[in-house]
């Protein structure tokens, strides 16, 4: 039988690992475009992400360009409005459209800039709290209680009504006042993941401390971050535009969207489109930020959800 051409023996298990990788991808795709909630959030955001990097492409106007003898122009639906103007234009003349495009720049800036701030803080914090234990969790114990002691609103409306409100000024005060959650919910699920046989293991075979915490712990408790870095990032726009409408938040003429609500809301009874705008936009941002969230949660760690 010497012509019998025998298949090599790793053949099987190739086929077999690529056929399991298939299922996995295919599973998490279905996992994906299964639930309408997690696609429609994703879609939105997108879509605004989209609008707020072109802004300079697709907005029809200089969004700081003033012009008196145009001002408070409806927008297109109403019978005095038109098309040169297709949302109107403000108490200074100032296009509406390309004001709220450019506005979805300092809203997504804010968020993420928040985010990472505070997701460094926090999370580093959780980390070392849930890891070391005893001295080191009292410490982060102690500067949590602290932090929630103290309103973030109040706290913040203090910080920038001294140091004066600017665009750096509200990302970095609320940057290191949202910090608490991300230490929390770190600390707790890095408690969970200490007592696992993989961590024990890598610690018997010799890993070092950092390696053991950020390529063991933090991978695994990557989805809960994930869920708090949204619900953070959510917060922080709709904090900032509690700052600008009560004028102590991003300062004019930038086109923030809580700012714009500011302003209009001394025409809210004559030209209620000045509000309801800018406010719908900031709800569908706000909306879709946390959509995406939670159904990426659900997407990276489907069995933890009850």
């Amino acid at each position: 039988m010497t012509g019998t051409a025998f298949p090599p023996a790793t053949s099987a298990p190739s086929s077999a690992a690529a056929v399991a990788e298939l299922s996995a991808g295919a599973r998490l795709r279905r996992r994906m475009f299964g639930q309408k909630s997690f696609v429609f959030g994703v879609g939105l955001l997108l879509v605004i992400v989209a609008v707020a990097l072109l802004a300079p492409v697709l907005a029809p106007h200089d969004p700081y360009a003033q012009n008196l003898s145009q001002r408070m122009v409806p927008p297109f639906w109403y019978a005095k409005g038109g098309w040169e103007h297709l949302l109107g234009t403000d108490n200074l003349g100032r296009d509406y459209l390309s004001r709220l495009l450019y506005g979805a720049r300092i809203s997504l800036l804010i968020g993420l800039s928040v985010m990472v701030i505070s997701g460094l803080i926090g999370t580093t914090l959780g980390l070392l709290a849930g890891y070391f234990g005893g001295k080191a969790d009292l410490i982060v114990t102690f500067l949590i209680t602290t932090r929630l002691a103290m309103p973030v609103i109040l706290v913040a409306l203090a910080v920038v009504a001294m140091v004066g409100g600017s665009l750096p000024v509200v990302i970095l005060v609320l940057g290191l006042l949202k910090w608490d959650r991300f230490a929390v919910v770190m600390r707790s699920a890095t408690q969970q993941a200490r007592a696992l046989d993989y961590v024990t293991a890598a610690e018997a075979a010799g890993a070092s401390t950092p390696r053991i915490i950020l390529g063991e712990i933090l991978p695994n408790v990557f989805p809960q971050l994930i869920v708090v870095a949204t619900l953070e990032a959510a917060s922080a726009i709709l904090l900032e535009a509690a700052l600008s409408f009560l004028g102590l938040g991003v300062q004019p003429p930038l086109p923030s969207w809580g700012l714009m609500i500011s302003e209009a809301k001394t025409y809210m009874f004559f030209s209620f489109w000045l509000i309801a705008i800018p406010g719908t936009l900031l709800a569908l941002l706000v909306l879709s930020i946390n959509l995406a969230g939670d159904g990426l949660r659900d997407v990276v760690a489907p069995e933890g959800r009850g």
